[in-house]
């Protein structure tokens, strides 16, 4: 689907880092890590840490989220988005998404914080995804997240290298959580980043994810910290990624493109996010297949099954998730609607160009028995 792509360059990197002897957390490539991350994202400030779901926590910890608090996201997401508000203690409010992108809508969101304030309920945070690599609308979200007055921590996991009105993912709110998990578009095997422009949260965050160690000769803890700071060899790693971002982007963008071609006159079956991709980073590509359409989900995926090719629905939404079945949602049935007909198709950049002919091939065959 999505496997990471590395180079030589990147085993230069984790071995001169190796070499080096800053083989514990933290190191020199974490503050240059930090640095070329924040210039890439447009911010003043990025923390190296564990994950995007560790980055995620100490956003919100860091902007009022707590316990007894509503925080607003999008239903369509991975879990790691609303595990994250339940480590702080606040009810999690899921708000449904706009069909053609997946990503949080902003009349739905409005709705949510009218409804918390005719409850009496404090929302303490909006949390909006920015969905397969494309940015929310943020140009609707700002502002309202301004009128009522709630702070935005932007969930930009999937979308490093993703626009928005000319600025990056990352960039909007009061703090933002990236990824580099092992299937992102580029990846540190395992890390995240937050990304801030208040130095303020940028040094609460480093003092929370070094277990909140006071700076005495001893261990002193005056409140409770977190393991949550990235090693020194990690982001050696994710400096040599970094450096082919672009390059990366571009593959998967021409896998993207070849997908448009296939599915184009294909009655039922539309790209999705692609008539407005144009500023994404192409990370996922996936298909919405219509009730219309001339075949099923399931019927394509076991096709491309039986010649292990991978392919898998869009996320499940929050509201659906077992574990969440008590939470409030705000929703119209477009998440249930994509979930039920959409299908990610093979993405990653690491793709060949003999396995991007297998998958293609395989398309093939499959629409000429279908279509």
């Amino acid at each position: 689907m999505s496997s990471p792509d590395v180079t030589q360059a990147e085993e230069d990197a984790i071995v001169a880092a190796l070499r080096s002897g800053w083989v514990a957390p933290l190191g020199p490539d974490v503050d240059a890590f930090e640095a070329e991350i924040a210039a890439k994202s447009g911010v003043q400030h990025a923390v190296a840490l564990a994950s995007g779901t560790a980055a995620l926590h100490l956003g919100m910890l860091e902007v009022g989220v707590k316990p007894g608090t509503r925080v607003i996201s999008s239903t369509m997401t991975f879990a790691a988005t609303a595990n994250a508000i339940t480590y702080t203690g606040a009810e999690p409010v899921f708000v449904d998404c706009l069909p053609e992108t997946g990503n949080l809508n902003p009349e739905l969101l409005r709705r949510a914080l009218e409804q918390a304030h005719s409850d009496g309920a404090t929302v303490s945070a909006v949390v909006p995804v920015d969905l397969l690599g494309q940015a929310c609308d943020y140009s609707a979200i700002v502002p309202l997240c301004e009128e009522f007055g709630v702070p935005l921590v932007e969930d930009a996991a999937e979308a490093l290298g993703a626009t928005h009105s000319g600025r990056p993912a990352g960039s909007f709110g009061t703090c933002a959580a990236l990824s580099f998990n092992g299937n992102k578009i580029m990846t540190t095997s395992g890390g995240g980043m937050l990304l801030t422009d208040s130095e303020t949260l940028a040094a609460r965050a480093r003092y929370l994810s070094t277990q909140a160690r006071q700076p005495a000769v001893h261990y002193e803890h005056t409140e409770i910290g977190y393991n949550y700071r990235m090693s020194n060899l990690l982001a050696a790693l994710g400096r040599a990624q970094l450096r082919r971002l672009d390059e990366m982007i571009a593959r998967r963008k021409a896998m993207r493109d070849r997908y448009k071609a296939i599915f184009a006159s294909v009655p039922g079956v539309t790209v999705f996010q692609g008539d407005s991709d144009a500023h994404d980073n192409y990370w996922l590509t996936s298909i919405v297949i219509g009730d219309d359409a001339a075949f099923t989900p399931a019927q394509l995926a076991a096709h491309l099954g039986g010649d292990n090719i991978e392919s898998r629905p869009l996320w499940k939404p929050m509201h659906l998730q077992p574990v969440f079945a008590g939470a409030a949602a705000v929703v119209d049935g477009t998440s249930e609607r994509l979930f039920a007909q959409g299908l990610t198709l093979p993405s990653g950049s690491a793709l060949g160009d003999e396995e991007i002919g297998r998958v293609t091939t395989r398309l093939a065959q499959f629409l000429e028995q279908h279509v």
